[in-house]
């Protein structure tokens, strides 16, 4: 079962978004991708803390694919793609954002993320060790809680990977729990000491 809830590593989601935004300013496509999505949480998570910092123009050209979706752990009979859920998924959100992101779903003890945010978000089920890139001008690429899966020389593959799917100084953000392996500290910078937080180089 995928362990995953909002606002879950806000912090480094927080300076993600800091240090993303100033990258696409007057860019009309900005491609973030989101590895090891769960059941959306985390996806929807940094698409709020996007728009709390990007004015609603700039935010139409920003497109979040999410992979690795977990179906089997919603309820209801929705998915992840329908951006529903459980009044008691959505206990840790700040309550000014969830008010201004969430609307009650029918009558129901559910409640659905506003259509702007669901619509920055493509859900699709994808297997990283196939190594095949999805695209090459991505922006940002999250993946917390996806390395620690993999063996040592897997993760080496998939950064590598990373690194090839990235812009020109994109960013890269991974769980504090893994440093970048030694073989590839000449492709991507540490941007901050206490998060991993990477520009590609």
């Amino acid at each position: 079962m995928a362990f995953t809830f909002f606002f879950r590593d806000e912090q480094i989601l927080s300076l993600a978004v800091q240090k993303l935004v100033p990258l696409t300013m007057g860019r009309s496509n900005v491609q973030i991708l989101n590895a090891g999505c769960a059941m959306g949480m985390e996806t929807y998570t940094f698409a709020i803390l996007l728009a709390e910092s990007m004015g609603k123009f700039a935010l139409r050209n920003v497109k979040i694919h999410a992979i690795d979706i977990d179906n089997e752990n919603v309820d209801f009979g929705k998915t992840v793609t329908d951006g529903i859920y459980n009044k008691e998924h959505l206990q840790r959100i700040p309550p000014e954002l969830f008010d201004k992101y969430f609307s009650a779903f029918e009558k129901t003890d559910h409640f659905i993320i506003r259509d702007d945010l669901r619509n920055l978000v493509t859900f699709q089920k994808y297997d990283l060790l196939t190594l095949k890139p999805l695209r090459n001008d991505y922006s940002l690429i999250i993946c917390k809680n996806v390395l620690l899966h993999f063996h040592y020389a897997q993760r080496i593959e998939v950064l590598s990977m990373y690194h090839s799917m990235l812009l020109d100084n994109g960013l890269l953000v991974m769980e504090n729990t893994q440093s970048m392996p030694e073989e590839l500290t000449h492709k991507f910078k540490k941007l901050v000491n206490y998060a991993q937080l990477h520009e590609k180089i």
